[in-house]
């Protein structure tokens, strides 16, 4: 069955709304194409998608380096406690033993057991429903590169915690720096509201759609930041590294679109 634009159900990702993901209107993105599409002629259109991957995955981790020197170097001028110190004592202020524990069960949503269960059970349904493999694929890269960046971010800044005396238990005790939490919950839920919003037709569902995940990831920094277990800057970093990380998948994903759907020759099928 296709609509006006032709679309089948093997070519419905290709739209947001109106917006087709296969155009590239900028030059970057037509010389991203180029590359793309000389790859998929040497080692076919699966493949090919594998080697932007790699590439943006290498630049993720960098880009979790680099993150790392310029907090270093804020650290060391204590302008970052500028902003931190008052938001933790603003989040102490109201702390109560209901909201403590309602925050506390939110917050294992997103932890190292609650969050790979989250993914795993929605890419399965996702998996099932679209008869595709396309969303066991983006969520596996997208959660495997937020949790490289996590575990190489910690030791490379190795930032303590907010005090104990400060922080809600149960304590943890790893680095503080990025938050782990943040990161993933960014992106994943951000991911996934890409993988709905490539099939919902109606404007309002996309909306709906975008702000929910948007929710989801901000309430959970926030949630770190209540409970003392990070400092605002860590949560603030590590969605800022998840944002980055997201739309390098999201563009490899539509290079892989616009070989498939208009050949690896830039030909239309």
């Amino acid at each position: 069955m296709t609509d006006e634009r032709g679309r089948t159900g093997s070519h419905e990702d290709r739209f947001v709304g109106e917006q087709d993901l296969t155009a590239w209107p900028t030059r970057l993105g037509r010389l991203l194409v180029r590359c793309v599409r000389w790859l998929a002629r040497r080692l076919g259109p699966h493949a090919a998608l594998l080697v932007p991957l790699a590439v943006g995955l290498g630049i993720a981790v960098t880009m979790t380096v680099a993150s790392a020197e310029v907090y270093e170097s804020v650290m060391d001028q204590d302008d970052a406690a500028v902003l931190d110190e008052p938001l933790l004592e603003t989040a102490m202020s109201l702390r109560s033993p209901p909201l403590d524990a309602l925050v506390t069960a939110y917050t294992h949503v997103g932890g190292v057991i609650g969050m790979p269960i989250l993914a795993a059970t929605v890419m399965v349904a996702l998996a099932l429903v679209r008869r595709s493999w396309t969303p066991v694929v983006l969520i596996a890269v997208a959660a495997a590169g937020s949790l490289l960046m996590t575990v190489a971010g910690k030791p490379l800044v190795g930032r303590a915690r907010p005090d104990l005396a400060d922080a809600v238990p149960p304590y943890e005790y790893s680095a503080s720096f990025p938050s782990g939490h943040s990161l993933n919950s960014f992106v994943i839920a951000g991911i996934v509201a890409y993988l709905l919003v490539v099939r919902q037709r109606a404007r309002l569902a996309r909306i709906l759609t975008i702000a929910a995940a948007a929710a989801f990831a901000v309430s959970m920094a926030l949630s770190r930041v209540y409970l003392g277990h990070h400092w605002f800057t860590d949560v603030l970093v590590a969605q800022t590294l998840g944002a980055a990380w997201l739309a390098l998948v999201i563009t490899a994903h539509r290079l892989h679109l616009t070989v498939r759907h208009r050949g690896a020759a830039g030909d239309r099928p």
